[in-house]
């Protein structure tokens, strides 16, 4: 079995795998940016320069039992004919990038498809006829984005709470296995519709003398409505649900100089949830412990993937100044904007995995 069951008091009681620590870990990496192509160059720590390597030797392990490592040749096995989807945002991205590199070191995907701006995409595993797909959609619901790619806007994002994103909701019925995550694109200014008319907004200073209901108002809309629709659709699917992750900035924020040049994992409760990841986490938990309940009593199968408090822990794993190419090449006091919120690779975000397997083998 893949699994060990908690036995601590020899009872067959299922081990809470989100309840633990990061422990040093001996192991070289499985795959390096050298040995896959599939990184985006903001996550290529190791080549952008980043000159330390300990945050890459850590592993996450749960309390009361051991919990195995990802194996990729077995996934592949178990995975035979079947397909993924991953939906959500740039975190979500990040986190296909990882699994894409791990099933990789067994056989090299094979790119079916991008769209132009490589946020939709999909790969092939000839050998066991896998296909895993990326679907960009930061809100699950349809938004019109007036944004370039440096992530400045010209005007408020306008958000259609009651329509879903159709890009993956025509695709929904084609995959056995899909994971969601979003929330962070919550937090931005934007106005709110329902039945074509304006619910209200958030962030809008006032505009048009609209209400400002806050995101948590929308968010938990669309959730629900995400969960509505997952639950009224075939019960051959899969969902996991990975819960939004916190960002590390200290001494500011993105746009005001925050930094992370942590390079250890943190103590328990050294660092705190700011505010609205607490929110997003509050919206969240409640929203898919209902949508769990009702999926299990239909028989379907919906899943928490919970990696924020094991993710709040590792502010090192980061890539900070080395989401540029070798920063500080030219001037070693070069002022460059600093990523505190996605992720290595390889990094701490590999253990998700681990993590995803377990319910996968086990769900």
């Amino acid at each position: 079995m893949y699994f060990v069951d908690c036995c601590e008091d020899n009872k067959s009681e299922s081990c809470d795998i989100f309840d633990g620590e990061w422990v040093p870990d001996e192991d070289i990496p499985v795959y390096t940016n050298n040995t896959c192509r599939w990184i985006e160059s903001h996550q290529n720590c190791m080549g952008n320069g980043r000159p330390d390597t300990g945050y890459i030797f850590w592993k996450w392990s749960p309390k009361a039992c051991e919990l195995p490592r990802f194996d990729a040749r077995t996934f592949l096995g178990m995975m035979r004919d079947k397909s993924w989807a991953f939906v959500g945002d740039s975190i979500n991205r990040n986190h296909l990038q990882s699994f894409i590199c791990l099933l990789s070191q067994v056989e090299d995907a094979v790119e079916l498809y991008h769209d132009p701006d490589y946020k939709n995409r999909k790969w092939h595993f000839p050998s066991y006829n896998l296909t895993v797909s990326v679907i960009w959609s930061p809100f699950y619901a349809k938004a019109d984005i007036f944004e370039d790619i440096n992530g400045v806007s010209s005007s408020e994002i306008e958000l259609h709470t009651d329509i879903l994103d159709k890009t993956w909701t025509e695709q929904f019925h084609t995959w056995d296995y899909v994971i969601f995550s979003a929330g962070k694109w919550f937090i931005k200014s934007a106005i709110y519709y329902e039945n074509k008319s304006v619910l209200g907004c958030h962030g809008c200073n006032g505009k048009n003398n609209y209400t400002d209901v806050g995101f948590n108002f929308a968010y938990r809309k669309i959730l629900k409505n995400v969960f509505k629709f997952i639950l009224k659709s075939s019960p051959k699917n899969m969902i996991i649900f990975r819960t939004s992750t916190p960002d590390h900035f200290e001494n500011g924020e993105w746009s005001s100089g925050g930094r992370c040049d942590r390079t250890v994992p943190a103590n328990e409760g050294e660092f705190k949830m700011n505010e609205l990841n607490r929110i997003l986490r509050e919206i969240e938990l409640p929203e898919i412990t209902k949508a769990e309940a009702e999926a299990s009593e239909k028989g379907m199968k919906l899943k928490l993937l919970d990696v924020t408090p094991l993710s709040l822990l590792r502010p090192d794993g980061h890539p900070g100044p080395y989401r540029h190419f070798y920063p500080f090449a030219k001037d070693k006091k070069a002022k460059v904007q600093y990523d505190c919120l996605h992720w290595c690779l390889p990094g701490p975000i590999d253990n998700w995995n681990d993590l995803l397997m377990n319910l996968v083998v086990n769900g």
